[in-house]
């Protein structure tokens, strides 16, 4: 089996393939303290619950845009399986053609998934990753990446509203039942929610304005569900498309 694990700010995803089928998924939280042999105890466990043992990872790949964390991670799959696994960065084989300022500032959980709209969806295409932060990525009908947007997630403008205002609640972040609301806590729904399928859709007209064409919108991110559901556009939901991209540029610098 080949062992996928992208690491975002908050959480780390795993995954496992066998073939070109992905055999299980699980979530750890990022934890900038943990130290290797923890992140290896952590695998070691998610593998004996979906009954693996770490002999049968044939290889490994790693996203990460938490450098400690990821280099932690590393060391971890090497002890835990004897493999170095591969990770996301300069001089890695990804096909993909980044047409930005910099390709070097690229992270590498835009990439994975970008290589993996490529690969699944009709082009152009707009990736919206709704995570920490909501990343959006724009790949042109030639597979070009040609840049995107950035935008505060929805934690983290929950983090900034509740933390910096004298009388606004922390909530859990779920949508309510009319846009315009009636208390505060509703209102904060709204906002957060609402908007962000709001700014979702504005964002991918305006950049289709750009592209001069109609485009394939796809959502990933741990809070990428919730937001979609209030879309007024057709948004593709791929709650794996990370994981697919970083199998994919397994197999281009391996096969």
């Amino acid at each position: 089996m080949i062992l996928t694990v992208d690491i975002g700010n908050t959480n780390i995803t795993l995954g496992a393939y066998k073939g070109d089928v992905l055999k299980f998924t699980s979530r750890l939280s990022t934890d900038r303290r943990l130290t290797a042999d923890q992140y290896a105890i952590d695998i070691k466990d998610i593998l004996a619950l979906n009954n693996l043992a770490p002999d049968g990872i044939e290889g490994a790949i790693i996203s990460s845009v938490v450098p400690i964390v990821g280099s932690n991670m590393k060391k971890a799959i090497k002890k835990l399986t004897g493999i170095t696994p591969l990770a996301i960065g300069p001089g890695v084989k990804t096909g993909l053609n980044i047409r930005i300022d910099n390709p070097a500032q690229l992270g590498a959980d835009m990439v994975a998934g970008a290589v993996a709209a490529v690969a699944k969806y009709p082009l152009p295409c707009i990736v919206c990753d709704m995570g920490t932060a909501t990343t959006i990525s724009v790949i042109d009908k030639g597979g070009v990446f040609l840049g995107g947007a950035i935008a505060a997630g929805l934690g983290t403008t929950l983090e900034a509203l509740a933390g910096n205002t004298a009388q606004l609640p922390y909530i859990d972040i779920s949508a309510p039942d009319r846009v315009i609301g009636t208390n505060t806590v509703d209102s904060m729904r709204s906002g957060l929610v609402i908007g962000a399928a709001a700014m979702l859709d504005g964002m991918a007209k305006r950049m289709e304005a750009e592209l001069g064409s109609p485009a394939t919108l796809v959502a990933t991110g741990g809070l990428a569900e919730g937001v979609t559901a209030y879309c007024e556009r057709e948004v593709i939901l791929d709650d794996n498309l990370l994981l697919d991209g970083l199998y994919l540029i397994y197999k281009k610098n391996t096969d």
